[in-house]
Order: C-alpha cells, then structure tokens, then sequence
C-alpha cells in the first residue's frame, strides 16, 4: 500500500488532502480530463517549470530522452504561431474542397484554442542522440520510439499539470506543419514538432467519457 499525503483541487482551486493510497492514485489518474477551455489568469512560471521537470522523468529509449520543449505564454508569440499555422491549416481544408463557411468555423475555432490558452507547449522529438543504423528497418524503428518517448513525456506532462491543479489538452497539429512551427519558433531543424499542449486553469468541467472495456482492447494470455 502506498503511503503519504495526496493534494488535488477541485475545479474552484479548493484544496483536498488525504493519505495517499493505490486506491486514491487510481483516482487521480483517472480524473484527468482534457480542457480546451481556461480562466485568463496567468501561470506562475514557477509552476510551469515544475510541470516541465516533471516531464522529464518519463521513460525513454535507451535513456536518450529525445525529448525537447518550447514554451509560449506572450500573446504576440502565441499569436504568431497560431497565424502561421492557421494559413497551412486553411490551404489543407481548401484541397479537401470543405465549405467555406466550415473551413471558416475550424479555423476560427483553432485560433481561439490556442491564443485562447494561458501556456502553449510545443513537444519535439529530437534524433541527434538515438541510435543510427545502416538499414531502413532499423532507422524507421529508431525513429518509433524516440517518438514513442516524447510521447511518454507528453502524458507525463499532462499528469504534472493536473497535480498543480491546471487543466491541459494535447493536439496533435504541429504534425501537418512541422517546418512552419520549425520557421515560426526559429528552432533547430534537428527538434521535429510532435504536438501543443494547451495549459491553464480550468473554466470547465468535462464528464469523463466512455472508455472501451478491457475485453475490447485486450487480449488475455
């Protein structure tokens, strides 16, 4: 049984404190939710640099922690980023031959999310440090899982951020326009953009959704 003390907050910042036991870490883990909408207050940086080291402690392939992070919280930056990818995001929706008015509305909605969040964070993955192989099969599988460990470090990332009681989304669109992040951020070509994640206080409460039962998603050896 673990033991300690477990401190969560509820969606109005009020603090609960109890032992910390298998039971109450489940809860934990299960309670995080994915929030697209937050309260304008900033983000102590402080807090942000908790989250971030926090990230770091994932799992990784051989130890390489391919994992990089750039953080965003002035408006113009945000702004800057959003509208550059925005415009790529736009000319893919027209070769899809979408309405305008529903191009229009995805957009719209996309700009909102993003300038919209308290602390964007762009995860990258970063090859520099992996393993190099003369073979495509080994390359591509190299390349897996150095993805596979940023993608560690992301859920790490949102697990840090609800115990210091924000809520967070990840978003997977920096992958359709990885060499505009690159430009935009003025980052080195060797960090390939994986995804943002949307920080800040919660100004909303989603109900958990369905999840698959085990019976679905596994099989029993």
């Amino acid at each position: 049984m673990l033991t300690g003390i477990l401190c969560t907050f509820d969606i109005n910042g009020l603090a609960r404190l109890y032992p910390l036991t298998n039971t109450h870490l489940r809860d934990f883990l299960r309670t995080r939710r994915s929030i697209r909408r937050f309260k304008p207050d900033p983000v102590p940086d402080s807090v942000i640099r908790e989250i971030l080291h926090t990230a770091t402690f994932a799992p990784s392939a051989h130890n390489r922690q391919p994992w990089r992070f750039v953080m965003l919280t002035d408006p113009a930056a945000k702004k800057r980023l959003s509208d550059s990818m925005l415009e790529e995001f736009q000319r893919d929706l027209e070769k899809d031959n979408l309405p305008p008015e529903k191009i229009a509305k995805l957009v719209d909605r996309s700009r909102e999310r993003l300038t919209g969040a308290p602390v964007v964070i762009v995860l990258c993955v970063d090859m520099t440090e992996m393993d190099a192989y003369p073979d495509t099969r080994r390359r591509k599988a190299e390349y897996i899982i150095a993805t596979q460990s940023a993608a560690n470090a992301g859920m790490q990332l949102l697990l840090a951020a609800h115990a210091e009681r924000l809520g967070g989304v990840w978003v997977c669109s920096p992958m359709f326009a990885q060499e505009t992040v690159q430009k935009t951020l003025n980052i080195s070509k060797s960090w390939e953009p994986q995804a943002i994640f949307l920080l800040g206080y919660p100004d909303e409460t989603p109900v958990a959704r369905e999840r698959k039962p085990l019976e679905e998603v596994v099989k029993f050896i």
